[in-house]
């Protein structure tokens, strides 16, 4: 694998040393695998749910118990469980779609949101954005990784505000992540000015990485990809939305046709891949975290910047490596190409993707494309180079990727 002789040595130590990590990532894989298996008791879901439905797709047993495992894990009155959906991103614009009508105004108070919704709010200029349909959007920004609650307040005395949306994970920023904690103290304010305003939360990359879903403290819908953690590496596509029956509904009739909403949507043989991908995504969590967390302790011991630090408590499955040099950070996110499974052999490099304003290098070699559970890296083009490093289907296969990356890095030093 031509990793470097002192990178096996070093990530050895720095295993060693992670043991209490390690062992309180497994501890949350063992409360959330009880939760999944719990709810697949009490839905009773046996080989009949694995049917498939084309057409319309009318009665589809699968489905329907797949959402009410959704719900029952997540806390939800209901939820939206789709192979209709082809990203998270996709599902946050039904969703915001659904909920939003022209004159109102949307708020987000996790500063900009992640950039392809760039052009589905009207941030960039496009002719099918909200902001095109006279939908208003502001947002209020973080301040040292906390909400401004002082502005928050005063947006919601003094403006009318429809929806508030929360992204949990950084996106392509440097900020922390947000925690339940945080989560829960910003909700608890906001009821205490406003009981009414929607509170969307875009819960990508943070399923079962703690014990709660934002749900279960107050917020009225969450959004996610199935190719990234609740799909366990295995879900080829898809997404959910999940929360209040009346926002489900909403969200129902925007992703297939008013008047039947949740009733049609074939499942075209996906229903046993999405059971089997939850069944399994605790433990491809788990993965994802120690491979973080090995990345971060191993890239902070060769004197890079990182965060979260190996130590911190977590709250998604993204590890901020920070190069502060364009060339290292496509030689990192090539090396994690070179250890991919699937394409190993292909050269990520900088291009200009669609719903980016920066060129972007991405490293992806997995069996589902675009799959961020399973070990990737991606990052923009522009100071301070950050490699954004998410997954690992094994922490195997993850830890190999890591010390393959960083023997890359080396080795364009050496050259």
């Amino acid at each position: 694998m031509k990793i470097k002789d002192s990178i096996v040595m070093l990530g050895e130590k720095c295993e060693m040393e992670l043991q209490e990590q390690f062992k309180q990532i497994d501890w949350m894989c063992e409360i959330n695998s009880l939760k999944v298996l719990n709810a697949f008791h009490k839905y009773g879901v046996s080989e009949a749910h694995f049917n498939s439905t084309t057409g319309y797709g009318y009665g589809d047993l699968g489905r329907s118990v797949i959402e009410q495992i959704y719900c029952e894990i997540m806390g939800a009155e209901d939820a939206l469980v789709r192979s209709q959906f082809i990203s998270g991103s996709h599902a946050l614009t039904v969703a915001l779609f659904a909920l939003l009508r022209p004159g109102d105004t949307m708020l987000s108070i996790t500063g900009k949101p992640y950039d392809t919704l760039d052009e589905v709010i009207g941030i960039r200029d496009n002719s099918s954005s909200l902001k095109s349909f006279n939908i208003n959007y502001e947002q209020i920004d973080l301040i040292n990784n906390d909400f401004d609650y002082e502005k928050i307040i005063e947006k919601l005395t003094k403006t009318k505000i429809k929806l508030i949306e929360i992204q949990r994970s950084k996106g392509y920023s440097t900020r922390k992540s947000i925690n339940i904690e945080k989560l829960a103290s910003v909700i608890k304010a906001i009821r205490e000015i406003n009981k009414d305003v929607i509170i969307m939360i875009d819960n990508c990359y943070c399923e079962f990485v703690e014990e709660k879903s934002p749900l279960e403290i107050g917020a009225d819908i969450i959004v996610g990809s199935l190719i990234k953690n609740l799909g366990g590496g295995i879900a080829p596509n898809g997404a959910y939305i999940a929360g209040k029956a009346t926002l489900v509904k909403l969200a129902s009739e925007r992703l297939t046709v008013p008047g039947e909403g949740k009733e049609v949507g074939p499942t075209l043989g996906i229903n046993k891949s999405l059971l089997q991908g939850l069944y399994m995504a605790p433990s491809v969590v788990a993965a994802s975290l120690k491979t973080a967390v090995f990345a971060s302790k191993l890239l902070e011991r060769l004197g890079y910047k990182v965060e979260p630090k190996y130590n911190e408590n977590r709250c998604d499955i993204v590890q901020n490596i920070i190069f502060d040099d364009e060339n290292k950070l496509i030689a990192f996110c090539q090396g994690i190409q070179k250890a991919s499974a699937i394409d190993s052999m292909a050269i990520p490099v900088p291009w200009q993707m669609p719903g980016y304003d920066d060129k972007v290098i991405m490293a992806s070699g997995s069996f589902v494309q675009g799959s961020s559970i399973e070990l990737s890296c991606d990052g923009p083009i522009r100071p301070p180079f950050i490699a954004y490093l998410q997954g690992g289907l094994t922490y195997q296969y993850g830890k190999i990727g890591v010390m393959m990356a960083v023997s890359n890095i080396l080795g364009e030093d050496d050259e």
